[in-house]
């Protein structure tokens, strides 16, 4: 029977090449060194070997303070907390290993844990190892107290600060996507950015332990190598006590140097690292600009080094030296201020040399306001972001209206109360209102109150009645049947109802413009014909604007223009261009008012009223005005609003059908106490129509 763990022949060994290959791979080689430093904690390991591990841990930390002084920003070093870990790692495995070797071979002389711990020894200690052991607990002291401890205290504020400042840095980036400032993929990488900068001061918090424990396990091990030491050679090698003491405390503190000195250099990138928030450029750029680059201060500098090298005692050299360069560094940098700046003519470029005043005329189309408490509104609320429900909506009323929207703006509002918001269309405020985050809104959808404990109020959308509910009660609010939206979807439904009502403000002669050179094709040639020879630009605005005033889609651009190619040659009214664009826009009324059951549900208007307003209407031709007298019009008013309650009552939600050349003035009345109320003409019935007639004015 083959063995078990017998290689297959069929499966060749791997070539030196493909193991090389597997080794150069990053995740691989991270692996594998991970492994290596682990095992530096419990595998004894040669004095050779130690020696160049320790050399590797010398310039290593050179090179982590030097990229720390050398980027730019925080983040271009975002690594720097894994860093860390692998560098105390392999501090420690290399501190149990000269631990190892001074205990084990500490009796044969200085030379027994290799030369780099021999030779960090002697130089420290000076031949006195009183000497080195209290440098080196000042060392020791310097970098834990001092260091350490400052670089913790500045990552637990950053961190802080900047968790703190998020929703106010992603309202800015939301903020200026949704004005069209920057496009997705600069928000997206902007919203990266503030993520890993959040991560990164919080994994800095954490990080800024090990160094410390990194101390602390350092003064540890000294303090045992050398009282440890000192044991084993008197009592197990019969070394007397002074040459016992001055080998084991050499080795000891030449360990505890050639470990420490690296800490110490790390420890200071650290402090480098998170000290560096809010400063541009790299740290010498940085120093200089803001250090040595007002001549007051340096003047100042000058004088005091002066006065102090002229006081009884003091060495005259050092102090005139450093008032002599101060002095001329500070007339330099004043003369250099002093120069005119030269003065760039940039209009050949087109470009004004500043900002020109007629900015500040500027407004923006559509703008929501917060209070301080719908911050979170703008960060992702399980999974309901505010902006991205807007950027919904607009692609929604889009390809429901026809055009596109303008951006939305989003600024917080001081002045409004806490979870407070106002809607503004051109700055004018267009509708306010207040949600509870944290909460759910209930809504019967009978139309009666709530039966839960929490806050009652008004939906601000349409003013029903509904109750802000604890987040617990969910499921029975839905087993009652009640309408559960939670608050960025109830500001969002406002913001909806105020675009559908300014959205013939928000059509702008350059929306009509874009839609007019969206065309293709012989759509095209129709523009080419109509406008401007037959129809103005303008009076295509006036009629756009009118149809979106009763929520009228205008998608079916080419329909509507197809009407107006007809109606124009014969009347200049707007009015009479609206009525004939709908007459064509037949099909479209009908369907877009349609009951679930596909029929049409009209409320009919009686012939008396028909011919009551007919004699109202005073003028001849395009000058037509209703002079209805007042009594009468409060008569229509009432029985339109006691007939449409009593429809509403059934659940119907029908159109008010007139003849054609009443309905743009009944569309007036109505539109002035119940705008909601859709007022068709018996020319926009479609003949494939269903009417089912549900009430009679």
């Amino acid at each position: 029977m083959a063995d078990a763990g017998a290689r297959n022949p069929a499966q060749p060994m791997p070539t030196a090449r493909e193991m090389w290959g597997w080794l150069a791979r990053g995740e691989v080689a991270l692996a594998l060194g991970v492994i290596l430093i682990v095992l530096l904690l419990v595998v004894p390991i040669p004095k050779a070997l130690l020696d160049l591990l320790l050399a590797v841990s010398i310039t290593s930390s050179v090179l982590i303070l030097m990229t720390a002084l050398l980027i730019k920003r925080p983040l271009d070093f975002a690594v720097f907390p894994t860093v860390l870990l692998v560098a105390t790692l392999f501090r420690l495995g290399l501190n149990l290993a000269s631990t190892r070797l001074i205990l084990s071979h500490g009796q044969e002389g200085p030379e027994s844990a290799g030369q780099i711990i021999q030779a960090f020894g002697e130089l420290m200690m000076g031949g006195s190892f009183i000497i080195g052991v209290i440098v080196f607990i000042i060392l020791l002291v310097v970098n834990f107290v001092v260091i350490t401890k400052g670089s913790t205290r500045i990552a637990e504020v950053s961190a802080r600060f900047s968790l703190d400042s998020m929703p106010g840095k992603q309202m800015a980036i939301d903020a200026d996507l949704s004005a069209g400032l920057i496009d997705e993929d600069t928000a997206k990488r902007r919203r990266k950015e503030l993520e890993q900068e959040s991560t990164f001061f919080g994994a800095m918090d954490g990080a800024s332990k090990f160094v410390r424990g990194d101390a602390v396990a350092g003064l540890i091990i000294t303090a045992i190598n050398a009282i440890g030491g000192i044991i084993i050679g008197v009592v197990q090698h019969d070394l007397a006590m002074s040459e016992a003491a001055n080998n084991y405390v050499l080795l000891t503190i030449g360990d505890g140097l050639v470990t420490q000195v690296p800490a110490l250099v790390v420890s200071i990138a650290a402090g480098f690292l998170v000290s560096k928030a809010g400063v541009d450029g790299s740290a010498d750029k940085a120093l200089v600009a803001q250090l040595a680059g007002n001549p007051v201060s340096l003047g100042m500098v000058s004088a005091a080094s002066g006065l102090i090298g002229l006081a009884p005692g003091m060495p005259l050299l050092p102090f005139a030296a450093i008032s002599l360069g101060a002095g001329v560094l500070a007339w330099k940098l004043g003369r250099k201020r002093n120069e005119p700046e030269p003065v760039i003519d940039a209009h050949p470029q087109g470009e004004p040399s500043e900002e020109p005043i007629s900015t500040a005329l500027a407004i923006d189309d559509v703008k929501i306001e917060l209070g301080i408490g719908l911050l979170g509104l703008i960060n992702d609320l399980e999974g309901r972001r505010l902006t991205d429900q807007i950027r919904a909506l607009r692609r929604s009323l889009a390809q429901e209206f026809g055009f596109v929207m303008p951006p939305v703006r989003i600024l917080d509002n001081m002045r409004l109360p806490s979870q407070g918001y106002a809607v503004r269309v051109k700055e004018m405020e267009a509708g306010q209102g207040e949600v509870r985050l944290g909460a759910l809104m209930a809504m019967d959808p009978m139309g009666r109150q709530v039966e839960l404990p929490g806050e009652h109020m008004k939906e601000p959308a349409f003013g029903l009645p509904a109750t802000w509910i604890d987040e617990s009660l969910r499921e029975e609010a839905a087993f009652r049947g009640y309408t559960i939206v939670d608050p960025a979807t109830v500001l969002t439904t406002h913001l909806t109802e105020i675009l559908k009502d300014n959205m013939a403000d928000l059509l702008s002669y350059a929306e009509v413009q874009k839609l007019l050179k969206e065309l293709q094709g012989e759509q095209k040639k129709l523009v080419d014909e109509l406008i401007p020879t037959v129809v103005s630009a303008t009076t295509l605005q006036r009629v756009l604007q009118a149809l979106l005033r009763e929520r009228v889609s205008i998608r079916d651009l080419p329909t509507i223009l197809e009407g107006l190619a007809e109606a124009a040659p014969h009347t200049t009214s707007v009015v009479q261009l609206v009525e004939h664009a709908r007459a064509r826009l037949a099909k479209q009324l009908c369907w877009q008012h349609r009951a679930p059951d596909g029929a049409l549900p009209i409320v009919t208007l009686s012939p008396e009223w028909e011919q009551a307003f007919a004699d109202a209407l005073v003028g001849q031709g395009e000058d037509k005005q209703l002079a209805m007298p007042p009594s009468r019009l409060q008569e229509f008013i009432r029985s339109v609003r006691d007939t449409f309650e009593r429809v509403a009552q059934s659940g119907e939600a029908a159109v008010l059908l007139t003849g054609p050349a009443t309905r743009p003035y009944v569309r007036s009345i109505i539109e002035r106490f119940r705008g909601q109320t859709v007022v068709m003409s018996q020319n926009e019935i479609h003949a494939r129509a269903h009417l089912r007639t549900v009430g009679s004015i």
